[in-house]
């Protein structure tokens, strides 16, 4: 970083290894709690058993054991914990928000920092899926009506998949979003096959291995033996969904997994709909494919979903009715969610 312009060297290996990763965002510490001395923490834990059998006489314990006639056992031990002098136990950081010549801005706000794109690199759009290694400009408010549209090939694709295989696909990728790292760990595997690799799943865990090979092997059940284009295309909509997946914040996907089943998708699919379309429409709950979401807990997640994508749903009186509004903000995360949704609804 140059001290007396506040660039950052955007050749530097550092800064190219961060923007490679799609929610990688560059931060600034500004301060930290540390320790001055050597600390020594000790947890003492108290255990009781039940033992239904003789024991020998001779038990060894690493702490105080006793035995009672009633057959109950105790043990006692003492687990202890070395910190040393000058170790970090908290801190805090301000994310930046990189534009493409290095020049920086400091966020305020969490979960708004990242890389501006490269508007001059083929936009949004690579090799028929979205490319989601990066946020957008905050000088330019997202028309997600059009990026969406970009995208509705694959949505389509989706939808002329066989009902059963529809909803074992969804209830695969619900499974997965249970777990951030096994999102991560899939939108990986995709990537590389899409582009061409053959991804190693012996690295895995067992249960991400299990997981990821249960969707490849859908995937080619819903297809022919020599339909190898048709199995990229349908590779790519999955990716394009799990892309999307990976992009929002932990808490955003794990909301969205708790409204998987499909009536809510579709009601949420009606949302992003008017969203996209931006015309600030004042809708009810009493609309066709909306009803569901009469349900108070049901709607205060779909509020939740939203609001942690940057998009505000305002409940204007008890009559049920509310407001779509997209806030204007910097990162991807209304896109994501769009993306996400639509994909799924497509399965339900």
């Amino acid at each position: 970083m140059c001290p007396s312009c506040r660039v950052l060297d955007m050749s530097h290996p550092v800064i190219k290894q961060t923007r490679a990763n799609p929610r990688a965002v560059l931060g600034v510490l500004t301060e930290r709690i540390m320790t001055s001395l050597p600390c020594p923490v000790t947890n003492n834990v108290l255990k009781h058993g039940n033992v239904g059998a003789n024991v020998s006489a001779c038990v060894f314990l690493s702490g105080k054991a006793s035995m009672k006639h009633s057959g109950s056992t105790q043990t006692d031990s003492d687990v202890s914990l070395g910190i040393p002098a000058n170790t970090v136990m908290a801190y805090s950081l301000i994310e930046l928000y990189v534009k493409c010549n290095g020049k920086f801005e400091l966020c305020l706000i969490c979960n708004n920092g990242g890389f501006e794109i490269d508007r001059s690199k083929e936009g949004l759009e690579v090799d028929g899926f979205m490319d989601l290694g990066g946020d957008f400009d905050t000088n330019s408010p997202l028309n997600l009506n059009k990026e969406l549209e970009k995208l509705s090939g694959h949505f389509q694709l989706l939808l002329t998949l066989p009902a059963a295989k529809r909803s074992s696909l969804l209830q695969l990728l619900k499974t997965t979003m249970e777990d951030r790292e096994a999102v991560s760990v899939l939108e990986s595997v995709l990537d590389q096959m899409c582009d061409g690799e053959t991804p190693d799943l012996g690295d895995l865990e067992e249960s991400e291995r299990e997981t990821v090979q249960a969707i490849l092997d859908l995937v080619d059940q819903c297809v022919g033996k020599e339909e190898d284009e048709i199995r990229s295309s349908l590779l790519s909509a999955v990716h394009l969904i799990v892309s999307a997946m990976d992009g929002m914040t932990d808490e955003g996907l794990s909301v969205l997994g708790s409204c998987c089943s499909p009536p809510v998708l579709q009601a949420l699919q009606i949302l992003v709909q008017h969203v996209a379309a931006g015309s600030g429409e004042t809708l009810s709950l009493r609309d066709a494919g909306l009803a569901i979401l009469t349900e108070e807990e049901l709607y205060q997640r779909t509020e939740r979903l939203f609001a942690l994508s940057n998009v505000e749903l305002t409940r204007l009186n008890e009559d049920a009715e509310f407001t779509v509004t997209s806030v204007i903000c910097p990162g991807h995360l209304p896109l994501v969610m769009s993306i996400a949704v639509n994909g799924l609804a497509c399965l339900g």
